[in-house]
């Protein structure tokens, strides 16, 4: 994922702003004992959302203690003391995506990406196939998510098309973590539209340096103009994204970390969509 869910910090309270770093410092934490101390520098604000997501209706409650960081032992975080298959899960889903970012920017990027990723690729790669073992479905979906887009770009694929294996990936994704069959449809609408949302958002941000290396950018595609140029109807595309998204939403029932989930999704989310577009703060 691209790092834009992410939360509106100002509307948050202090208690819940805690709560959402000790998952953040919980994630950062699974990923090393999973994976490798060196997974840490992937770790993003949209997989801590995705651990939050997945332990809200949780049947273990996850309570929280303190402990020396990895990173700077000097300083104390807070850590989950459960809600362990959560964050292993978000974890995977994180190195598996880098993997295929890693894949791409072989593939397509420039000349110092490519030889910058080509030495990372042994690392990544053992990585990927500790996660493929840990969660193999997941890792075929991602599978899949890098090979259809690839296929939409090659075929120049129009707004809703390029946007669709990243939605796809999100619609499977939320779906296991559906509490009752009834409410599924629910959980696949959000995170169909969250991952439309966040392939969206990545590509109207992109749209200059895309052009620069002349690289497939499905708004400039269409529209033929400088990344200030799309951001009007751009800004538009994602408000429809984001009106099925919350919708969906709020018909998704919470047991815990409700407040926090509000905030990114209610107020963080427009408010990153406003200040990327538009580079300045929603009055």
């Amino acid at each position: 994922m691209f790092g834009y869910v992410c939360i509106n910090k100002g509307e948050m309270k202090i208690k819940d702003y805690e709560t959402y770093k000790a998952v953040y410092c919980s994630l950062c934490k699974q990923l090393g004992k999973d994976y490798s101390i060196f997974t840490r520098f992937l770790l993003s604000y949209d997989l801590t959302f995705l651990a939050l997501f997945f332990m809200a209706n949780d049947n273990t409650c996850p309570g929280f203690k303190k402990g020396r960081c990895k990173f700077n032992p000097l300083k104390v975080c807070k850590y989950c003391t459960c809600g362990n298959d959560a964050l292993s899960e978000s974890a995977a889903l994180l190195v598996l995506m880098s993997y295929y970012k890693l894949i791409d920017n072989i593939n397509d990027g420039s000349f110092f990406e490519k030889t910058g990723c080509v030495i990372l690729k042994p690392m990544f790669t053992s990585w990927m196939k500790k996660a493929r073992n840990k969660y193999p479905e997941l890792a075929d979906a991602c599978e899949k998510m890098y090979k259809d887009q690839v296929l939409a770009e090659e075929n120049n694929a129009c707004i809703d098309e390029a946007a669709e294996p990243t939605a796809k990936l999100l619609e499977f994704v939320f779906s296991r973590h559906a509490y009752s069959d009834k409410i599924r449809p629910a959980y696949e609408q959000f995170g169909y539209h969250l991952g439309k949302w966040i392939y969206l958002m990545d590509a109207a941000c992109d749209v200059d340096s895309d052009i620069k290396h002349k690289s497939f950018n499905p708004f400039y595609n269409k529209l033929q103009k400088s990344q200030k140029d799309c951001a009007p109807f751009a800004n538009e595309v994602l408000c429809h994204s984001m009106f099925l998204m919350t919708s969906a939403y709020r018909l998704i029932d919470k047991k815990r970390f409700q407040d926090i989930l509000d905030n990114i999704v209610l107020l963080g989310l427009p408010k990153k969509q406003n200040d990327s577009l538009f580079g300045k703060e929603i009055d």
